[in-house]
């Protein structure tokens, strides 16, 4: 949208319904007629949802998703600052708890930004316009010659300047612009305050340990819990030594808890509850429960189906050319198998929530929860009771990662709360947290290519063995037919075979990209070099070619492969045991490419010397927040890289970062990013520049041992840094 393009109502309403919905004067725009409203003493202005202005002229904005680390605390209230013209110096921002006239607030699929960019600039630019209006009536000029500036509202001609406190009184008695008065910030040369590095809001407090997380909650009178369920997912209990466990130091209560059928919401377990979590817990290690287990999934029996399935033909799920033709006219055909593991979020806080029943009914929780407002809907219908009587309040995520956006930790918080009368913490501890997560789900990718005398790519097929519940791919492991090389390859072909499962799965950073990207990219260098291409090369090549519909702009995604490569000086002589190696990706909505330095040792050891990045995810606005994002994500890959969840009789194996180890400090790469500030509406980077970011250190490590890495975690192929 150019800088001069503006919303009009029509199209308002449309976000408005699909995003939050701007309430600027309390309601939406589609009532152009209303008026502000002010405290009954006048004293304090809220323009709309996101905006309090005092009279001293501090002004408060109000994030309303959820904070864990993303930044988006501090870039939502960036734009609505940018457009209402304030000294960011001058801000307050506060974290809204869930209210429904926000619309979506969900830390989750990189939305955060893309849904709020409308109505965070119509806030801010309505309530300025609304400041200018006042200004105007005091000084009896037209509005149109009064500027918006640092807080106050300028008349340059009459060299006459009133700060925001002293016009909020007569603002909110302004009448509400239509949509179409509204001239909206758009591109990166119209801004003042975004693109600009600017520390989180909340650092400060995190670096003194101030800060308060969802576990940091105290309320009086509070007593802890602990919920222990069966190691196998799904399992009942049969009996447990209650009566014996209430006997325990400081316990209050213990009991069987029946719970339900949803992995995601109030399983079968048994509550302890006690006046310290120290109590709580220490009494649960004399807790003797019999378990009726209902499955005993095992990684050996994946392994043995996926290459069982490997040998057939599986389902065709989509296909274009004639894929089997050019195979056997193909001067070069290259296959390879690629497999990853099952991987836990592993977030450094465990899942906990606070809750507590009022006399009045009401049930107000403290959650650090991804999506609050599932939720309160699960807690409903678990509990059966309104939604209305349910109040959350969002708390600091210490990580989340998609983990939080199942509500299970929520729902047993509630339950709890209806058997005390009292606010209970629930505090899971760690081994709770790895053994009972929705995890990335593993899968199995046959790839096989063909080339022609030239190096051209003329068909590409992925036999896709990954995981489902019945008849559909559980969560985390759809693929669509649509999904890169598709419509850049004359003949192409996604089959695609299932292995039951029991394993309770989610949203994991970025979800399915992360893992498909290594695979692909993967693969991809390993067709370039069997034609006798540069990997680079290559991969612009194929983006030129047109043979169908593509789900990404293959422009964009040339030009963030370009931006990396001349970052690297891409080719250049490299020193012995080095190589270079890149990959690049697009998921949702974001273009990310790298080039990877590596240094390899005989023995296995190997270095990531360094990664250089390049973004294209619309104009930044946070470039702090942004850095950290693509930082987190090369970190978080390459840490990933080297874990595994393997799972025995229906239950995880690993339990702690004592057999889950993530990566220190002292093993983290150096990383520099570029950006590309196209005029694009911008996008999330929570979750786009994690894909290719594994692709590139594995297709660098090739480059500089020979080695080729098909199988993750890399330790298992005597890998190690």
């Amino acid at each position: 949208m150019s800088s001069k393009q503006i919303l009009n109502r029509r199209a308002f309403l449309k976000v408005s319904t699909l995003a939050s919905g701007a309430f600027l004067i309390g309601v939406s725009y589609r009532n152009n007629s209303a008026h502000a409203k002010t405290e009954s003493d006048g004293s304090t202005w809220s323009p709309n949802l996101y905006i309090r202005i005092e009279p001293t002229g501090s002004i408060t904005i109000v994030s309303k998703n959820p904070e864990g680390g993303q930044g988006i605390k501090t870039a939502m209230p960036m734009v609505v600052a940018e457009c209402l013209e304030v000294d960011w110096n001058n801000v307050t921002v506060e974290q809204a708890n869930l209210d429904d006239r926000y619309g979506r607030q969900t830390a989750g699929g990189s939305r955060g930004t893309p849904d709020g960019w409308d109505d965070l600039r119509i806030a801010g630019t309505g309530a300025a316009y609304m400041l200018r209006a006042a200004a105007a009536e005091t000084w009896g000029v037209s509005i149109d010659s009064c500027q918006a500036k640092n807080g106050n509202i300028v008349h340059a001609k009459s060299k006459r300047s009133l700060g925001y406190g002293k016009l909020a009184s007569l603002a909110s008695k302004q009448t509400v612009p239509p949509v179409d008065k509204l001239t909206l910030k758009s591109r990166p040369s119209e801004f003042n305050l975004l693109g600009k590095r600017i520390p989180g809001v909340d650092n400060k407090k995190i670096f003194t340990g101030q800060l308060s997380y969802g576990c940091d909650t105290r309320l009086d009178g509070m007593v802890y819990a602990v919920f222990q369920k069966c190691p196998s997912f799904g399992g009942k209990v049969r009996s447990a030594n209650t009566d014996q466990i209430k006997k325990a130091p400081g316990v209050v209560d213990a009991f069987i808890v029946e719970g339900t059928d949803n992995l995601k919401g109030l399983m079968p377990g048994v509550a302890i509850i006690a006046e310290t979590w120290w109590e709580a817990d220490s009494a649960r290690k004399q807790l003797q429960v019999d378990w009726e287990k209902i499955q005993s999934d095992s990684t050996a029996d994946y392994t043995r189906q996926a290459e069982a399935l490997s040998k057939q033909s599986g389902e065709t799920l989509g296909e274009s050319g004639n894929v089997d033709k050019a195979f056997d006219t193909a001067h070069k055909v290259i296959e390879s198998q690629y497999y990853y593991p099952f991987v836990s979020h592993a977030n450094m806080e465990p899942q906990n929530c606070t809750a507590f029943l009022h006399p009045s009914g009401k049930l107000e929780l403290w959650a650090p929860t991804q999506n609050p407002k599932s939720g309160r809907a699960l807690i409903a219908q678990t509990l059966r009771v309104s939604e209305d009587s349910i109040h959350v309040n969002m708390t600091r995520l210490g990580g989340g990662f998609g983990r939080r956006l199942t509500p299970d930790f929520m729902v047993e918080a509630a339950f709890l709360a209806t058997k005390v009368n009292r606010p209970v913490q629930l505090q899971w501890t760690r081994e709770d947290d790895m053994q009972h997560d929705f995890y990335r789900p593993a899968a199995w990718h046959n790839l096989k290519a063909a080339i022609d005398k030239s190096g051209k790519l003329t068909a590409w097929e992925n036999h896709f063995v990954t995981f489902a519940s019945g008849k559909r791919t559980v969560s985390g492991a759809n693929l669509s037919t649509r999904h890169y090389p598709a419509g850049l390859t004359p003949n192409f072909r996604l089959r695609q075979s299932l292995i039951q499962t029991k394993v309770p799965t989610g949203p994991w950073r970025s979800p399915g990209h992360s893992a498909y990207c290594f695979a692909f990219q993967s693969f991809m260098d390993e067709v370039a070099l069997a034609g006798g291409r540069d990997p680079l090369d290559f991969r612009l090549d194929l983006l030129k070619q047109r043979h169908g519909k593509t789900d990404f702009d293959t422009e964009r995604a040339a030009g963030t492969l370009k931006l990396a490569a001349k970052n690297a000086n891409w080719g250049r002589a490299m020193g012995p045991n080095q190589g270079q190696g890149l990959a690049f990706h697009f998921d949702h909505g974001g273009y990310v490419a790298y080039v990877a330095e590596v240094t390899a040792q005989e023995s296995g050891q190997f270095k990531v010397d360094q990664v250089f990045g390049a973004a294209d995810s619309g104009p930044i606005i946070n470039r702090s927040g942004a850095d950290n994002q693509i930082e987190g994500s090369v970190i978080d890959a390459l840490s990933t890289a080297f874990l595994e969840i393997s799972f025995a009789d229906g239950a995880a194996e690993q339990s702690n970062f004592s057999n889950y180890n993530l990566l220190r400090i002292n093993q983290a790469p150096s990383i520099s990013v570029d950006y590309i500030q196209s005029d694009n509406p911008p996008t999330g980077l929570g979750e786009p520049p994690i894909a290719p970011a594994t692709p590139a250190i594995t297709n660098a490590l090739f480059a500089a041992s020979g080695k080729r890495v098909h199988s993750l975690p890399l330790g298992k192929q005597g890998l190690y840094i």
